[in-house]
């Protein structure tokens, strides 16, 4: 069996791109030439790595236990090659939910380039259930996410904590006040969209509460939000990391909710089978994660 590097980086780009034609590109080869590679791996394997539905290439069960050995390989070959350079590079695609990636992960990003000036760093901000998948499909390398996530294909590393706080405008009744379970379920909300990790920890905390909320509207950008809410649309809840400037500028103001549990970790995921290669391990050390 004479399967190549090259026939693993195709693969790998494929099942990321889900298109033979963007795979291409993104391993700069033709689209004759990638296609011609896929077709020699699977020919060389006995075995179809891949569903075609339409135009686009879906992994299937063969190809899902394929890709973590594949993409170990290519990572491991990787730092083969920075190393025989004598170089300390390393290229890092990070994912990150919203809150995490505007608050959090710059100073972060910031330090790590400062000690290692080589290195490049990609960043894609996501709700939490669109960092799993991506980590799952290896199209990132490690994520940050604000909810809780399930899923024993990835390690979960807890990270610093986190509390989402009930808000509403100036000039609300319960601006500034303690609401009652039943000043909650009266209100209107402008909430993250589900999926996302502030949703889910927002939905558990009432549904403990007995509480059914009425959503107004639902929106993917914490600023927004903070716009919507400042409008009179509803009450929102976010985490305070969001809330800090509006607070102090008192065009927002926090509303207490002593019944609603609303704490949670933040987290830092990583694919079980994904070789943590030393830009990997650098990023974990400057969280504070030491494996």
């Amino acid at each position: 069996m004479k399967i190549t590097l090259r026939q693993l980086e195709v693969f790998a780009a494929v099942a990321s791109h889900g298109h033979v034609t963007r795979a291409a590109e993104a391993v700069a080869l033709t689209q004759s030439a990638a296609s011609m590679a896929l077709a020699d791996l699977e020919r060389q394997l006995s075995v179809q790595l891949f569903d075609r539905v339409g135009r686009q290439l879906l992994l299937n069960e063969a190809g899902r236990q394929l890709l973590p050995r594949a993409q170990q390989v290519l990572d491991q070959v990787r730092e083969i090659e920075a190393g025989a350079a004598g170089s300390a590079a390393f290229d890092l695609h990070l994912g990150a939910s919203l809150t995490i990636g505007n608050h959090l992960l710059p100073p972060l990003v910031a330090e790590l380039q400062r000690r290692h000036p080589q290195g490049r760093v990609r960043l894609s901000l996501h709700n939490t259930e669109q960092v799993r998948a991506d980590l799952l499909a290896f199209r990132i390398d490690l994520g940050f996410v604000e909810g809780p996530v399930q899923e024993p294909r990835l390690r979960r590393f807890s990270w610093r904590p986190d509390r989402l706080q009930v808000f509403a405008p100036a000039g609300h009744p319960l601006a500034g006040g303690t609401a009652t379970p039943a000043d909650l379920a009266g209100a209107g909300w402008v909430l993250r969209e589900r999926g996302s990790g502030t949703r889910e920890v927002f939905d558990r905390a009432l549904a403990n509460a007995t509480l059914t909320p009425r959503v107004a509207l639902e929106l993917e950008q914490p600023e927004a939000i903070r716009q919507c809410v400042r409008a009179g649309l509803g009450l929102g809840c976010l985490s305070r990391l969001e809330l800090e400037d509006a607070f102090q500028a008192g065009w927002l103001a926090p509303v207490a909710a002593p019944f609603l549990n609303l704490e949670r970790d933040l987290q830092v995921l990583v694919h079980a089978e994904r070789h943590l290669s030393p830009g990997l391990l650098a990023v974990l050390a400057l969280c504070g994660i030491e494996i």
